[in-house]
């Protein structure tokens, strides 16, 4: 098990868009794999993305059999490694919730993220993936999409009376946060 450092908003690595995957199934990729659900699982995330961890290509993890006590009251996501995807609205219908971030520890924000998405790319072996999904499953995919685009959750926010520490906000869930 290998769990790596998560970079932290300021980090400039954040800041860049991510490279596509050209190799699909090697070993390298797939002990990046590893080292991504190692991370997120240790840090009770429901996703992380290769530039995360300092990797710059476009590689994301989501999802978990299981609850997440970041957050005990969305439903589960399926576990899911996504490659080089493209994300499509499905309508102009958007929904603001809270969100964290393993990046942004111990802060929640109030974002704005399309109700309704595709989203489309490749799995570590090369086969295509191809979905539809709506609510927190979109959020999700959203949210660890846009860490290959340069992008952090404070970034889409448009009102930041709504963002502040989970211990605050939130201080029922900050009890189990290791953020």
């Amino acid at each position: 098990m290998t769990v790596r450092d998560i970079l932290k908003m300021g980090d400039p690595r954040l800041l860049r868009v991510a490279q596509a995957v050209t190799e699909f199934d090697s070993d390298a990729l797939h002990l990046l794999v590893t080292d991504l659900l190692d991370t997120m699982r240790a840090a009770n995330g429901a996703g992380l993305a290769a530039p995360q961890i300092g990797v710059d290509l476009q590689l994301v993890i989501f999802g978990s059999f299981e609850r997440n006590p970041r957050y005990p009251d969305r439903p589960v996501v399926p576990p899911t490694v996504l490659l080089n995807p493209t994300i499509t609205p499905l309508g102009d219908a958007e929904e603001s919730d809270w969100e964290g971030c393993l990046s942004v520890p111990g802060l929640r924000g109030l974002v704005p993220r399309w109700s309704h998405i595709r989203y489309t790319g490749f799995d570590p072996f090369g086969d295509a993936i191809d979905r539809t999904v709506d609510g927190f499953h979109a959020r999700v995919v959203q949210h660890e999409c846009d860490h290959l685009w340069g992008k952090l959750y404070p970034m889409r926010m448009r009102d930041f009376s709504q963002f502040g520490y989970t211990e605050v906000l939130f201080p029922e869930i900050a009890a189990g946060e290791d953020d």
